[in-house]
């Protein structure tokens, strides 16, 4: 079934969303802070909090609901939904493959900037060595926490015909996730995949409530929401799909 879901993703524009978004916001980073004139005043820590934090604010989630569309889009073309769901294959395959493949193409989005803002750093500010560790690190947990976004986002994508509908309650869920953790109500990473790839990303900078150090706690924390509501929301989104009609989507 993935196997199947990449190939049906051969042409699609899908591939740039993954590349191209993080460029893009690691560029402007990059133009934002030599418009500013300030350089970067502590170095790579400068750098990651106006690239990759920025990133995990709205553009990753953004950038999930888009692919989540994309992989969902030829179901909701002609016949395919019933032959989808007529087919020999049980909800559970089909959104745990559709879910697979979203979060692989968001993994990869992190995975993206990292090198992005790697070879930006030393290139055009001259900053010595490679990325800390600890940026390695949160590199790493926000890829894991986009996991049940990927499965919120095809879950939505499943359930709308719209290829926008589920990209606009991405951006709204991506707002109200900042302004949550703005309040410091971090407990909303248990409930909401939104705030929690936005927290991930926040690890380590002292940005909106962040303590400003990588602890284990913190690390632990996301990764615990990261599997509960990565199970919940699959769990979810079988149930809808046993539900729905064979004919209309």
């Amino acid at each position: 079934m993935v196997s199947a879901e990449v190939l049906k993703l051969k042409r699609s524009r899908v591939w740039a969303v993954v590349v191209v978004l993080p460029l893009v916001v690691s560029a402007l980073g990059v133009i934002n802070t030599a418009a500013s004139g300030t350089g970067l005043a502590e170095g790579w820590d400068t750098l990651w909090l106006r690239t990759t934090v920025f990133f995990g604010l709205f553009p990753l989630s953004l950038g999930v609901a888009v692919m989540a569309s994309l992989v969902w889009r030829p179901e909701h073309r002609g016949g395919n939904w019933t032959a989808l769901m007529s087919g020999p294959v049980s909800s559970a395959r089909i959104v745990v493959a559709k879910t697979v493949v979203v979060a692989g193409l968001g993994i990869a989005m992190p995975a993206v900037q990292l090198v992005a803002v790697w070879v930006l750093g030393t290139a055009f500010f001259g900053l010595d060595g490679t990325l800390p560790p600890r940026y390695l690190a949160v590199a790493a947990v926000t890829a894991v926490a986009v996991i049940p976004l990927a499965a919120l986002q095809s879950l939505l994508s499943m359930v709308m015909r719209s290829f926008a509908a589920p990209i606009g309650v991405a951006l709204v869920g991506a707002g109200v996730a900042v302004v949550l953790l703005t309040a410091k109500v971090h407990a909303a990473i248990a409930v909401l995949p939104y705030a929690l790839v936005t927290r991930a990303s926040q690890l380590a900078s002292g940005a909106f409530g962040d303590s400003g150090a990588l602890t284990a706690g913190s690390v632990v924390g996301v990764l615990a929401a990261t599997v509960v509501l990565g199970a919940a929301v699959v769990a979810v989104a079988v149930r809808v799909l046993d539900r729905r009609d064979v004919v209309t989507p």
